[in-house]
């Protein structure tokens, strides 16, 4: 790697072929772990909630269980959504397909939306109007916390349902709301009925509850820590590196959430590596990559 003080002198174009000839090094991986994660996760989930209602597990152990399968269900997705498992026309395209919608679905929301308003997240990231998730923006952790909450209820305003149909709608992809409204229907229509067999304490444990929680986890490290302040649309500038109290991993992989704005095909496992060799060229581009 050329010194800091010679990158200092180079060109934009040069510094992205050397950012770029990192990149490559990092891209194409297949990312094993993420598609066993996936999997494993999913079929926990699946059977977490009959075997509570059969007595095998006690329903306090699957509202810790189904609250970290929720948690753990989004980043396989997020894998996905990028075609970093199979791109379009791979003989693993359908994997690419399976993981994307077996991670989504614990989230209620359907991956063929997840995809198209992330999509559009990282072509118009901190963009008040463009951005989809320009909702979480907060001045502090707590402040984001409970906006993620409020949002959340039924009288919330500035919701995510509000800001995804409204980025569906304005890229003409409304079609995709049809699915997302029966996934909504069919989960509440569920809740409705276990209630009404009088299952409603199991109902809210499994269901509601680790829902909610895993949501504003999701929310908070992947949306809001990495792109505070959040003031600036440059691609350099849209996000940043950044120092986790819960490490690496307890933050869900995104202290190097700057690398994957970047170079969003490189594997979740990888960003940590290509971070590392690539920051003496963030920091020559400006980057805030200070905290680590």
């Amino acid at each position: 790697m050329t010194s800091i003080t010679d990158l200092s002198e180079l060109s934009e174009k040069e510094l992205f072929q050397l950012e770029r000839e990192i990149a490559n090094q990092h891209v194409g991986k297949f990312p094993y772990l993420a598609v066993i994660w996936s999997l494993t996760n999913f079929v926990v989930w699946v059977s977490l909630f009959p075997l509570v209602m059969f007595g095998h597990v006690p329903v306090w152990l699957g509202f810790i269980i189904a609250t970290v399968n929720v948690t753990l269900s989004y980043l396989p997705s997020h894998e996905a959504q990028h075609d970093i498992i199979a791109r379009p026309g791979d003989r693993l395209r359908w994997l690419n397909e399976l993981v994307g919608w077996i991670g989504s679905i614990p989230l209620l929301i359907t991956y063929p939306v997840l995809k198209a308003t992330h999509l559009e997240h990282h072509k118009h990231a901190n963009d008040p109007e463009l951005d989809p998730d320009y909702y979480l923006h907060a001045e502090t952790p707590l402040k984001a916390v409970w906006s993620h909450i409020q949002s959340r209820q039924p009288r919330g305003s500035n919701t995510q349902a509000d800001r995804y149909a409204s980025t569906l709608s304005r890229i003409g992809r409304e079609d995709l709301m049809v699915p997302q409204i029966g996934l909504t229907l069919a989960y509440f229509g569920f809740l409705f009925t276990m209630s009404w067999c009088g299952f409603a304490l199991e109902a809210a444990l499994l269901w509601w509850l680790p829902h909610q929680i895993a949501v504003s986890y999701i929310l908070f490290f992947l949306g809001w820590a990495p792109h505070h302040p959040g003031g600036s649309t440059d691609r350099y500038r849209t996000t940043r590196s950044w120092q986790s109290n819960l490490g690496n991993l307890g933050s869900m992989g995104m202290q190097f959430h700057i690398v994957h704005h970047l170079h969003p095909r490189i594997p979740l496992y990888r960003t940590p590596q290509a971070y590392w060799e690539m920051k003496p060229i963030l920091e020559a581009r400006g980057c805030d990559v200070d905290e680590l």
